[in-house]
């Protein structure tokens, strides 16, 4: 997980819902553990869960507290999307990789463990809030020939858009509980595509590695 040589391209990549699956594991717990259900049908997040007893929507402090607690001691439900770890594997040999992930920092060497446990062994940057001035510290420090930026919620396709304009940005969803009902970043204009499955993500993120021209 060393920095490699500079001018190499670069892939920054989210984790949850683009290399690992957290809403499905997500879900799952709080109706175990908390018998709440959760639903995306209404498209907001904010509004998905409801106390199965009452019938009463979770506030949002509350989820919040629930979401602390499924990263404090939930995270081995989590498993790899479809494709993930064999795409990143394949990419690894074009490019470097690197995992910018919203989560306290604290949780930094958590991620990095649960990521290696599947097989996929980068480096992880933890982040809280936009992404774009995050992304513009990482292109700082590797100095890429290009960049890539792979992530599953379009306000951080804004913020880089607005951070770094030149780096491609890939919207990509590999849950499907949440994909339908997501704003699309490529619609917003905030992305180049929208594709929420490696197996297709796979040959764009190549040919826009080995891309010469710009787009």
């Amino acid at each position: 997980m060393s920095v490699q040589a500079a001018n190499r391209p670069l892939i920054i990549t989210d984790c949850d819902e683009v290399l690992l699956h957290m809403v499905a594991p997500f879900r799952d717990w709080l109706l175990e553990a908390h018998g709440i259900r959760f639903d995306m049908g209404g498209g907001d997040f904010g509004r998905a869960l409801t106390y199965l007893d009452t019938g009463v929507k979770v506030e949002q402090p509350e989820i919040w507290r629930l979401l602390n607690l499924f990263f404090d001691d939930q995270m081995h439900r989590q498993f790899p999307i479809s494709g993930a770890a064999e795409a990143i594997g394949e990419i690894g040999r074009h490019a470097d990789i690197v995992v910018l992930t919203n989560l306290l920092d604290f949780r930094q060497e958590a991620r990095t463990q649960q990521l290696a446990g599947h097989g996929i062994d980068l480096r992880v940057f933890t982040n809280q809030g936009p992404k774009g001035p995050a992304l513009q510290a990482i292109l700082e420090e590797y100095k890429p020939s290009r960049a890539v930026f792979i992530d599953d919620l379009a306000q951080h396709h804004g913020s880089v858009a607005e951070t770094a304009p030149h780096v491609m940005r890939l919207h990509l969803c590999g849950e499907p509980l949440i994909a339908p009902h997501i704003t699309c970043a490529h619609q917003a204009g905030h992305a180049h595509a929208r594709i929420d499955t490696w197996d297709d993500a796979l040959p764009w993120l190549l040919e826009k590695l080995h891309q010469t021209e710009p787009a």
